[in-house]
């Protein structure tokens, strides 16, 4: 927990330096809140159950959804953009492998306000600036435009309720099973192959040719204020899906090398699901950090997290300076220096010993001759060197 809480920390950091304030949201909510973003299929994967009350309800499985309900309950009156943050615990009913669990971890952000360039890149320039802050080395930002392969499926008359499932099948790479669907409602070979060459392109902006104009400028635009802003490895690839009916245009990825096959540690886009709870159509961007699967990242890099003692351990030498000592250890607590004090009562070596093992900085040693001259003695546990000072400089000392 002290591993987390240092990287949960640095995230919620990152975050508020972008302007975002943190929100939270119940891990219980009405079942139909993610059938209406998601689609009925979204029952084989989530915790679904009634409760006492009869009540459909589950466990969230991702938290754009209930953020965006709470946004609408509560929220849609405040100045915009509103730019929200949040971290907590999701669950999903599906196959544990590593980097995937029934209960995990997102960090992630939503901005609502409008449907333009520079909003896309503010939620991308954070969720770049959250993965480089925590120290990951190897990781590769994408973006695409989901409107490209909607208009490519619609051209190709595939009926708009089918969309999810040929999206959802283009996302994973999985040709034939797409093939085989769109087959099924009379898409020919060629256009199929279109299709997934489409999905398939990957590169700079050299590759919006293949796009048209309106997605190409604003691509191109997008890419620009990035660069503006300091992310400037970013790739386009029109092979990112996102296979959520709510995304409406540009989406984007990030991916971890170090992970193998389950590499994705970040997912986004732009979005309008505002009016499906309620509300009025509202443009938003928003993305989600896997928190557990980018520390798996880090660890595989070999990011090793040195846990850090407390600043002062105090060390009472004698039986009879014990209330003395617990009357110092007070004292630098209540000035806001973390501080531990032996209560097992080891002889001084064992508790210099034991102050080492728990990664002390320093051991205030309270001895009864320092005592009488209002001092103790300060030992610096990585150097051993050590010095007498006075217990009125004691807390100064430690600031």
């Amino acid at each position: 927990m002290e591993r987390r809480r240092y990287y949960e920390g640095i995230l919620r950091s990152t975050a508020k330096t972008f302007g975002f304030r943190e929100v939270a949201t119940p891990i219980f909510e009405e079942t139909e809140l993610f059938i209406m973003k998601s689609g009925p299929n979204i029952l084989n994967e989530i915790y679904a159950f009634q409760d006492k009350g009869e009540r459909n309800i589950a466990l969230r499985p991702e938290l754009t959804a209930p953020v965006v309900r709470m946004f609408v309950n509560s929220m849609s009156n405040e100045p915009r953009p509103l730019k929200l943050f949040y971290f907590g615990q999701c669950f999903r009913y599906e196959r544990p492998q590593s980097g995937r669990y029934r209960e995990f971890f997102q960090f992630g952000a939503e901005l609502i306000g409008n449907a333009n360039a520079e909003t896309d890149a503010e939620a991308i320039a954070l969720a770049a600036a959250m993965i480089k802050s925590l120290g990951l080395r190897e990781y590769k930002v994408r973006i695409g435009h989901i409107g490209i392969l909607r208009q490519m499926l619609a051209n190709a008359n595939v009926p708009p309720e089918r969309l999810p499932e040929v999206l959802q099948k283009l996302d994973k790479k999985m040709y034939d099973d797409a093939r085989d669907i769109l087959g099924s409602i009379g898409v020919g070979d060629d256009a199929a192959d279109e299709i997934f060459d489409i999905t398939e392109t990957v590169g700079g902006k050299e590759v919006l040719g293949k796009v048209s104009e309106d997605v190409g400028s604003y691509l191109r635009e997008l890419v620009d204020i990035l660069a503006a802003m300091g992310v400037v490895d970013v790739e386009i690839d029109l092979g990112v899906v996102r296979g959520l009916d709510y995304y409406t245009g540009m989406v984007f990825e990030a991916e971890a090398p170090s992970l193998g096959a389950e590499k994705q540690i970040c997912g986004g886009g732009s979005y309008s699901l505002s009016e499906l709870f309620g509300g009025e159509k509202v443009f938003s961007t928003g993305f989600a950090i896997g928190f557990d699967r980018i520390l798996l990242a880090m660890e595989k890099e070999g990011q090793k997290f040195e846990n850090t003692g407390v600043d002062a351990y105090v060390v009472p030498v004698s039986d009879d300076v014990r209330t003395d000592a617990a009357r110092i250890v007070s004292m630098l607590r209540g000035s806001g220096i973390s501080a531990d004090i032996d209560i097992m009562r080891r002889k001084i070596g064992k508790t210099l010993n034991h102050a080492s093992n728990v990664k002390a900085k320093y051991a205030v040693i309270v001895g009864k001759n320092e005592l009488k001259e209002n001092s103790v003695t300060v030992r610096d546990m990585s150097s051993g060197d050590q010095k007498m000072v006075r217990l009125d400089d004691l807390v100064s000392l430690f600031r």
